[in-house]
């Protein structure tokens, strides 16, 4: 953001432990900006707001705005995200004393339209992939800014405040937001529907996906995605882990282990060399490879980038190795649309099957743990959770996180494990009816040895949290 107007401002964001909106405050505050908060819960991102001297209040009562505009002399401009409904009163009280509202998009198209910016766009991949540029970017000395998703590993933050020419960021297709960007360069790295609230069918994603990419610059764009060659983009560039000759940039897998993945990297069809990703799964090369592209469109040199390959980790909670508890390896995963848990049981399974890989000690079974994300998604993609969820050797479905959204009628979990158990009648289901009584549940259930995948995008991170609270060392094996 510039020095104008806005920088006269005072900004106080509701909601602002939320991922997204942390990432904003930090880098706002870090410019020099005005900055409070408000949030109900606790987290790292609000404790590193804090200690940075940002007054952030523990509930979102109406008596915060009286005391924002009681101290603050310059406009008090409010932001807020998606999540923030009409009824918070914090909202209802900057309406009635009509204060600027802004949405959270609002801020970062600001930021986007001053400087240099990668956008990470897409139904799955969007976290690692900016994850792993802002670390190629970083191990180069571009000084990024990012605003990211997750928490990056190379920073242990969400966001970084750089002095360097680029931004990298997510474009959110989950409320439309994304078509306000106009970036310098813009990735996608795949569609596929969901969000089911918002978009009708695929069609209203690919109409929305096209005004992102025709809005950008330039377009850096999944060919191995029938639905991504469907959106109408002007002279894009394409990458693939299947196709050599029909792409820009191409990484034709080798060997894909429990702990790496081995591909022959190409150019314009031109075989540049070999290259090694410390992240096992086609996905994983195929998010390895967007980040590659980026750089190299950007213009850093290939040998460099291939040396920094090395150093590549996953963002939080992207198949994250927590602990171990009771002789049982816990992994936490945000995956929460079929597909996402299709890749995640997969590369699961090449751990467990493999006897090698990033995790420090050999699993014979594979537990996972899903937390439904919305009754919408449960209910438009049903057919899709029960073909995919089957395909471990225990499951434990928790309670469906709302996010907000009313109960849907004869959508829950007992429907959802008749369709599953349809698909796969000899499988084990447990169904919670609360996660307080989680560690009873799994002894019971579990075995010493097993691989507990806790997945899902709602609270369910609470529960690996809780298993392995106590453990200092939570990085993987190398």
């Amino acid at each position: 953001m510039t020095k104008n107007y806005y920088h006269q401002c005072h900004f106080h964001f509701i909601g602002v432990g939320g991922i997204g909106m942390s990432g904003l405050a930090l880098i706002l505050f870090k410019r020099g900006y005005s900055i409070s908060g408000s949030d109900k819960n606790n987290n790292q991102a609000i404790t590193k707001l804090k200690a940075l001297g940002i007054t952030i209040f523990d509930n979102q009562s109406k008596n915060n705005i009286k005391e924002i505009l009681k101290i603050k002399k310059q406009e008090v401009i409010i932001i807020v995200s998606s999540a923030i409904p009409d009824e918070n009163d914090e909202l209802k009280a900057a309406k009635e004393n009509q204060i600027k509202i802004l949405h959270r998009s609002d801020i970062l198209s600001n930021l986007i339209d001053n400087q240099s910016t990668i956008l990470v766009a897409g139904s799955h991949g969007k976290t690692t992939t900016s994850t792993l540029i802002t670390t190629l970017f970083a191990l180069n000395n571009q000084k990024p800014t990012a605003i990211i998703g997750g928490i990056v590993p190379y920073y242990n933050s969400n966001a970084n405040a750089g002095d360097g020419e680029f931004l990298i960021a997510e474009a959110d297709e989950s409320d439309g937001s994304l078509i306000k960007y106009k970036g310098t360069l813009a990735i996608i790295t795949n569609l596929e529907l969901d969000h089911t609230d918002l978009y009708k069918n695929i069609n209203d994603l690919i109409k929305k996906m096209t005004i992102f990419g025709q809005n950008s610059e330039q377009v850096l764009a999944n060919y191995d995605c029938n639905n991504v060659r469907k959106c109408n983009l002007v002279n894009p560039k394409w990458c693939s882990t299947k196709y050599i000759k029909e792409v820009n940039f191409s990484a034709i897998p080798i060997k894909i282990t429990g702990y790496e993945t081995i591909a022959k990297y190409y150019e314009e069809g031109r075989f540049i060399n070999q290259i090694t990703i410390p992240l096992p799964g086609l996905h994983n090369l195929s998010n390895a490879l967007s980040a590659i592209a980026a750089c190299r469109i950007s213009g850093i040199e290939f040998t460099k980038v291939n040396q920094y390959l090395k150093k590549l980790e996953s963002p939080n909670r992207r198949f994250e190795f927590k602990g171990i508890w009771k002789n049982r390896q816990i992994v936490d995963d945000y995956g929460h649309h079929p597909s996402e848990i299709r890749e995640t049981i997969k590369m699961a399974r090449l751990i467990v099957e493999s006897k090698k890989s990033i995790l420090p000690l050999n699993s014979n079974r594979l537990v996972l743990l899903f937390q439904p994300h919305r009754y919408s998604r449960t209910k438009d993609l049903m057919k899709e959770f029960a073909e995919e969820l089957g395909k471990v050797d225990v499951l434990i479905l928790a309670p469906i996180y709302s996010a907000g959204e009313k109960p849907i009628e004869k959508i829950n979990l007992q429907t959802l494990k008749s369709k599953i158990l349809s698909n796969y009648p000899k499988l084990t289901i447990v169904e919670l009816k609360e996660l307080d009584n989680i560690k009873n549940i799994l002894e019971k259930e579990t075995k010493k040895n097993d691989l507990i995948v806790v997945m899902g995008a709602g609270n369910i991170n609470k529960v690996s949290e809780k298993l392995t609270a106590n453990q200092l060392n939570r990085s993987y094996a190398k």
